[in-house]
């Protein structure tokens, strides 16, 4: 962790945090950073992470059966990041309970706790469709700050699963991300013209 007296913002582990935050964070116990620095990642979070990126050569039920957006959290003994339960939404399940799909996973997530997902974007730009997967490190301002710094710290544990990955998004409020135009400008800004099939 890196200290800078009088900044606004400090870096941790990569992510940019408010400076009060970070120094209460230095005061945390070793039991903490211990926990956060031993996490591992549990077999079916890859195999989840496996089956969203593979898409070729896969039968209509396979299709079906493929998670479109999910979420992961952290066991509660805090040593494994896990698949949450029932936080997921299927392709199959579009057009059947699940009008919009970027919607429904907005509703999955924890007002006031954090959490990583992964979200299977289908959008256009001007000149294709296109499909990609997107990580999601979500940090509410209202969540608890042991979780912030736990999640925050074992964030590249996942990550490191995640090979291929294009795109990573932070996000530390509604605000933040119901607007589907904020994803689009990570995907690619103002080439994509429309997001689920719903123009920008």
């Amino acid at each position: 962790m890196d200290w800078f007296p009088g900044r606004i913002v400090i870096a941790i582990d990569g992510t940019l945090w408010p400076a009060d935050i970070a120094y209460v964070a230095c005061k945390m116990t070793q039991q903490v950073c211990w926990q956060a620095s031993g996490v591992t990642v549990n077999d079916e979070v890859i195999k989840v992470f496996n089956d969203m990126k593979v898409r070729k050569s896969s039968s209509t039920e396979d299709v079906k059966k493929r998670k479109k957006a999910v979420l992961f959290c952290l066991s509660d003994d805090k040593k494994k990041i896990v698949v949450e339960e029932g936080k997921w939404i299927l392709v199959g399940d579009i057009g059947e309970s699940v009008d919009d799909p970027y919607a429904c996973f907005v509703k999955l997530l924890p007002l006031n706790d954090c959490r990583y997902g992964l979200y299977d974007a289908t959008y256009e730009t001007k000149e294709s469709k296109k499909e990609d997967l997107v990580f999601i490190f979500w940090a509410p301002e209202g969540a608890p700050l042991k979780s912030k710094m736990i999640y925050a710290s074992s964030k590249d544990a996942i990550k490191k699963k995640f090979t291929g990955i294009k795109h990573e998004w932070q996000v530390n409020g509604l605000d933040d991300i119901q607007d589907r135009a904020t994803l689009a400008d990570k995907l690619g800004g103002n080439v994509v013209v429309s997001l689920e099939g719903l123009p920008l």
